[in-house]
């Protein structure tokens, strides 16, 4: 039985990871920790509320004495660290918060893991899986070969610098302590639950009200995109049977250019919601001035996940956009209360 602390669990990515798990784990126990900032939604989380394996804790990975407590009284087996600042145009406008979440944020739970995990004599069963993203290794151009776990870092907005200072933290309590560290870096999420000022939702809420789909630049960069549910399996196979102080790379084998994108989403918003304000919802498309410093393309190499671990991405880009919209659609509830959060 393992007792996870699941930071930023009730965010996007963690929150689906945290229903995952308790549905996947009928053993384990979940500590799920967020400071409830603008993208931490108590509600995505509000089924589990009376769940006997659950319990919920509002804080941030920034407090020691908390993190400290946290570990000791519920006797943490593992960490599932997913707590992040994670917009880019929002690291653009203040990077401040990111370097003090990502990076402040990341160095002290390790280092209160480090000590718990000492205080428990080193023991072998206990995992510090950091979640990051594969923006860490810059930009590729259209002929590059995908990233891969050796792929130099080279990152190009402050979120990105933030997330690979976190990695390099990380990967040095594995080689400076010992302490039992993975890092996972992954493509694109899309999804139920993620906060409307990222594209696919952001997309999609506004062809919903007839507002414009803000397309960057030419519209040609490219994403290699991974339904969540995917990247919550990837890490079910990191933390069952990764090897520590090791990096896995998660991505969804759907490389799209962001227009073609917009484009695709249109077309079955159209189909999905004949009422639109706007049809054909195509016509809301508009380019805007290029983000500052825009990432050409991303693009992941699975090999190392598939050959070791046996994962593979279940769900194909077209279904899962179609499941994601319709999640959307019956949810207004859900997303209509966080639209004056948005940038």
């Amino acid at each position: 039985m393992l007792t996870l602390l699941v930071t930023g669990g009730a965010g996007f990515i963690g929150s689906n990871f945290v229903h995952y798990w308790l549905d996947r784990h009928p053993e384990d126990r979940l500590v799920v920790l967020d400071a409830l900032t603008y993208a931490g939604n108590r509600q995505n989380l509000a089924p589990l509320e009376n769940h006997p394996r659950f319990k919920f804790v509002q804080g941030d990975i920034c407090d020691r004495p908390l993190m400290d407590s946290l570990l000791t009284t519920e006797q943490i087996t593992t960490i599932a660290h997913f707590a992040a600042e994670s917009h880019v145009d929002r690291s653009i406008q203040g990077p401040g918060a990111f370097v003090q979440t990502n990076v402040v944020g990341t160095f002290t739970l390790l280092e209160s893991f480090r000590q718990y995990w000492l205080s428990l004599g080193q023991p072998p069963h206990l995992r510090f899986l950091h979640v990051s993203t594969d923006e860490v290794y810059g930009s590729l151009s259209p002929t590059d070969p995908a990233f891969t776990e050796t792929t130099p870092y080279a990152p190009n907005s402050p979120y990105s610098a933030s997330k690979a200072g976190s990695d390099h933290l990380a990967r040095a309590y594995f080689h400076t302590y010992g302490m039992p560290t993975i890092i996972t870096n992954c493509s694109n999420n899309y999804g139920p639950f993620q906060f409307p000022e990222k594209l696919i939702p952001l997309m999609c809420v506004n062809v919903l009200q007839g507002k414009p789909l803000p397309v960057y630049g030419d519209g040609q960069n490219v994403r290699d995109w991974l339904y969540v549910k995917d990247h919550c399996s990837a890490l079910d196979a990191v933390i069952q049977g990764g090897s520590l102080g090791e990096t896995y790379n998660i991505g969804g084998n759907n490389e799209i250019k962001n227009l073609d994108l917009v484009q695709t989403l249109c077309q079955l918003m159209d189909e999905l919601s004949p009422a639109l304000p706007v049809t054909p919802a195509q016509e809301l498309v508009t380019f805007v001035t290029d983000r500052l410093g825009h990432d050409r393309r991303y693009a992941i190499d699975n090999t190392k996940i598939t050959t070791e671990l046996g994962w593979q991405p279940a769900m194909t880009f077209e279904q899962g956009l179609r499941e994601t919209l319709i999640w959307y659609l019956e949810h207004q509830d859900w997303w209509q209360p966080l639209l004056n959060h948005r940038p």
